[in-house]
């Protein structure tokens, strides 16, 4: 994987994160409460435009929520 900039990294995985969350028949609200994270952020992190930084913990967080690999978050589809 590589990404020429972060806003790219950042719309790969808000895109990641939202379409697997919509597979899993999530709510937002349902996953931020399920990650321990607020609903406002994780609307921030799904957000087209987002370039918020995400720390690790984080993401490592949502990919159990959604019981993928990490590196799906990563992955351009």
């Amino acid at each position: 994987m590589y990404f020429d900039n972060e806003v790219a990294l950042y719309r790969t995985i808000s895109r990641n994160i939202k379409s697997h969350r919509q597979k899993s028949g999530l709510t937002q609200a349902q996953l931020a409460e399920k990650t321990g994270i607020s609903i406002s952020y994780l609307s921030k992190v799904e957000a087209a435009g987002c370039n918020k930084g995400l720390s690790i913990a984080v993401l490592n967080n949502i990919a159990n929520v959604l019981d993928i690999e990490i590196t799906n978050l990563f992955k351009e589809e």
